[in-house]
């Protein structure tokens, strides 16, 4: 049975108490500032399941009852919110993504939505046509699993880069694959990071390349690295304040479409030490558009060891801003055939994928994360990597036994061998995954790992459930669509594009996956004390749905739409056509 943790009425007792004591009153809520009333409240709260309003004072949550108990706690200033019988629950929790990949992700080419390389090509050559010569030409999500049709020449099932190319001779072009884990250069941007014939594959890394040897333009994993380099060669080059007006805006979209989604609190999975400066600086200026949980990564451990005791923040900014985990990455994805495997792949049987940091610097990471206080949380979704990584964690749990709610994470945690399923409850490791993966990768999962390889082991949200895991959920946007909808009703349906559900004897129940989007993800940033359930005394942080997603038919629930995002007491997002 899932570890449940908190709601009790004991707890829920003492967290108004001292929400009461915070706000200066020893006997009743102050008069609250907005009451939300005739709904139905899901609270994922065990000692009030169900309610039908709620009372807001200033960014808590005061009182949650019958409609007649807050109604009688209105006063003259209080903003009442007749919900019509709509569904509140508590604000989503985006468990893993890249809140400025979002945003920069609203600024270039979208191949979301491309049928096939002809399309891509198309998409280039217009904006070639309106860049200025040099000018880079960025695009992201491009998957060539998902097109209708492809080229008469292919290296490794994706297109070379002559056709574009030829559209884009004087701009380098740089096109990131889905995934993140692979990316597409044109002729120009090959020449600009200095890859030709002789230049070696990085460490886990690949260059793809032709039959005679030459760069195919696809660059795997820790290759994109040559590339990027001369991406920030190039942004050097602009002024400084352009620079950040950019950073600026990317923050402004992400937190814009995050909180159209619903999404009140974001697990940020990896900024440098410079994003998490910039951050502060927002945090500062009561500029972040939604609360942040940020995983530092980027730097070598010498650097973290150095720089970690002064970055820990919790709750910093109105706890708007937290700083205590730490990310690293060892092996790379299933679709770029990166995901580290004990045995080869299906479709590649000459690969069982990349190691794309070592294991003996991740686990020097562990070692330094444990010393300073930090969660370490690392992606893995190859089921060696996946079986590396808990073999780091349980070495250097066992060197530290006075070290006690650690809650480390295993980022994705998509192919796991049956035998490692029960390691995750034993070593009180979280599940970070994201049901929106399973469905959007479903179709093509058995053509990499085989039948039998995907029932027994992709994606098996079920079989951790029942072993005791803690899980949470996610989009890993950019890489998928942000929203919890969408990756709530994958993993109450695990309903595919083509129709057919992948393997549905893994599906959890809605109020399961309810709880991975809230109070699981709060409990994964040690946050369960003001998120993640409606609640007195934590922070009032809310969604108010169309639909009741708790009991209208599966097949409706993507067509939910958010009516509104509260977020610290104050309306954040409000869809007029649904109020």
């Amino acid at each position: 049975m899932q570890k449940l943790f908190f709601s009790s009425k004991l707890i829920g007792s003492l967290l108004c108490i001292a929400a009461m004591l915070a706000s200066g009153c020893s006997q009743q809520p102050s008069v609250p500032d907005m009451v939300l009333k005739n709904g139905k409240i899901v609270t994922m709260d065990d000692a009030i399941p169900e309610a039908q309003a709620i009372a807001i004072a200033g960014d808590r949550i005061v009182a949650v009852g019958s409609d007649a108990k807050i109604e009688a706690m209105v006063g003259d200033n209080t903003e009442v919110i007749d919900l019509q019988g709509k569904l509140v629950i508590p604000g989503f929790i985006e468990g893993h993504g890249h809140f400025m990949g979002l945003g920069r992700a609203k600024m270039v080419l979208d191949l979301t939505q491309v049928h096939s390389w002809q399309e891509i090509v198309d998409m280039v050559a217009a904006a070639a046509q309106n860049a200025e010569p040099g000018t880079w030409i960025f695009g992201r999500g491009w998957h060539q699993e998902k097109w209708d049709s492809m080229p008469s020449k292919l290296v490794d099932g994706v297109p070379t880069h002559e056709s574009l190319s030829a559209v884009s001779p004087d701009n380098p072009v740089y096109l990131t694959h889905a995934s993140g884990h692979a990316s597409f250069a044109n002729a120009k941007a090959l020449s600009e990071a200095g890859i030709d014939s002789d230049t070696p594959d990085p460490d886990g890394g690949t260059i793809v390349r032709d039959a005679v040897g030459n760069a195919s333009g696809l660059l795997r994993e820790n290759a994109q690295d040559l590339v990027s380099a001369a991406v920030s060669a190039y942004q050097k080059q602009r002024p400084a304040e352009a620079v950040e007006a950019e950073l600026v805006k990317q923050v402004r979209l992400a937190g814009q479409e995050a909180l159209s989604k619903g999404i009140t609190s974001f697990h940020d999975a990896g900024a440098s030490f410079r994003t998490i400066d910039f951050f502060k600086k927002l945090a500062d200026e009561g500029k972040l558009p939604i609360r942040l949980y940020v995983m530092a990564r980027g730097a070598s451990n010498e650097e973290m060891e150095e720089k970690l005791p002064d970055y820990r923040m919790i709750g910093y900014g109105n706890h708007f801003l937290t700083v205590r985990s730490i990310k690293r990455q060892i092996d790379g994805a299933l679709g770029s055939h990166g995901a580290w495997l004990l045995e080869p792949y299906e479709d590649m049987p000459s690969s069982t994928g990349l190691v794309l940091e070592p294991v003996d610097d991740i686990t020097r990471t562990c070692e330094i994360a444990i010393e300073h206080g930090f969660q370490v949380n690392t992606h893995a979704i190859g089921d060696r990597a996946n079986r590396e990584v808990l073999d780091i964690y349980e070495k250097v749990f066992s060197e530290h036994p006075d070290k006690k709610d650690l809650r480390w994470r295993v980022e994705h945690a998509q192919h796991l061998h049956p035998d490692d399923v029960p390691r995750f409850s034993g070593l009180g490791v979280i599940a970070s995954m994201q049901g929106v993966h399973c469905t959007s990768d479903g179709p093509w999962i058995p053509k990499r790992l085989g039948d039998q390889r995907t029932e027994e082991g992709a994606y098996v949200w079920r079989t951790l459930w029942e072993s005791g895991a803690v899980i949470t959920n996610g989009t890993d946007v950019p890489v998928e669509d942000i929203s919890p909808l969408a990756s709530y009703y994958s993993t109450v349906s695990r309903m595919m594009v083509n129709g057919e559900k992948f393997y549905p004897a893994q599906c959890l129940t809605r109020e399961e996956a309810l709880k991975t989007y809230t109070i699981n993800n709060a409990y994964s940033a040690f946050e369960e004390e003001i998120k993640g359930s409606i609640t007195p005394g934590k922070l009032a942080d809310l969604v108010v749905l169309s639909q009741d997603i708790m009991t209208v038919p599966e097949q409706d629930i993507p067509g939910t739409e958010i009516v509104y995002t509260v977020l610290g007491g104050k309306i954040a997002y409000e869809n007029a056509a649904n109020r």
